[in-house]
């Protein structure tokens, strides 16, 4: 099968993918629990389909618009999915959530700013109007993928450290997220590091990429789901017991001082 071949497959199966969890979520009721995923697949499925209409043509002003409109919006769902997932693995330990939300705003807003201001001169330095939106979404879409990838690492070294019981919907949503993010940040770094010339191939791999975490978002998340507990690391019940205690003590001073 030819590079074009596949490329074409993938624009048109992407659409399907990104709708199929969003019908069973909305029909099982486990949109009510994972809002901010929802409209992220509902949002990504709109564009996937709006995306159809721009093929072969994506040099035009109407696109360009388009692509102004709604990158921003992949930013904010982004951040918005990441928030939620962050407060699904904390839902019974609101101190240290409250203290983590803080975190990632602030290391947010940092990564974003000295991304900036280390692309501000090349900003400045003569390009063409038509050139300094795009360089300038790029500079903060790198600034804020730095920021959540930091975070999601954190919520991934926490479901790996503590045996907090979390439904299997959420661990499953964790890793699957995780690996997507990480996948579009790694695409970022490479053509930053070895140039746009691997655009044809990293854009394919990283359709497929979103292809198989749509596939495991549609298959693994069910309503039973929500019912099974896991724990991730596998400790001895004593150390567990341990760990857990430690945890709820600093669950509760965070929250003590939330509360002043």
């Amino acid at each position: 099968m030819s590079s074009a071949a596949f490329s074409r497959i993938l624009e048109f199966t992407l659409p399907v993918s990104s709708l199929l969890p969003v019908i069973k979520l909305w029909r099982t009721g486990l949109y009510r629990r994972y809002k901010a995923l929802t409209s992220f697949l509902v949002f990504l499925s709109l564009y996937s389909f709006a995306i159809l209409f721009f093929q072969q043509n994506y040099t035009s002003g109407t696109y360009k618009r388009f692509w102004e409109i709604t990158q921003p919006l992949t930013w904010l769902f982004s951040v918005l999915v990441v928030l939620e997932l962050y407060t699904l693995i904390l839902e019974r330990h609101k101190g240290l959530a409250t203290f983590g939300r803080w975190i990632q705003y602030a290391g947010l807003s940092i990564s974003t700013l000295v991304s900036v201001l280390v692309m501000l001169p090349r900003i400045q330095a003569g390009t063409r109007p038509a050139n300094e939106v795009v360089l300038f979404y790029y500079t903060i879409e790198r600034g804020v993928d730095c920021g959540m990838l930091v975070f999601l690492l954190l919520i991934l070294v926490w479901l790996t450290q503590y045996p907090v019981p979390l439904s299997r919907n959420v661990v499953v949503h964790s890793f699957v997220y995780s690996a997507l993010f990480l996948s579009n940040t790694l695409g970022m770094f490479a053509q930053l590091f070895f140039g746009y010339e691997l655009s044809p191939v990293l854009t394919q791999a990283l359709q497929a990429t979103l292809v198989l975490c749509l596939v495991a978002w549609f298959a693994f998340l069910t309503p039973k789901g929500e019912e099974i507990r896991v724990s991730v690391p596998h400790f001895s019940a004593e150390h567990e017991e341990r760990v857990l205690e430690q945890l709820e003590a600093l669950n509760r001073t965070l929250l003590q001082i939330s509360r002043k």
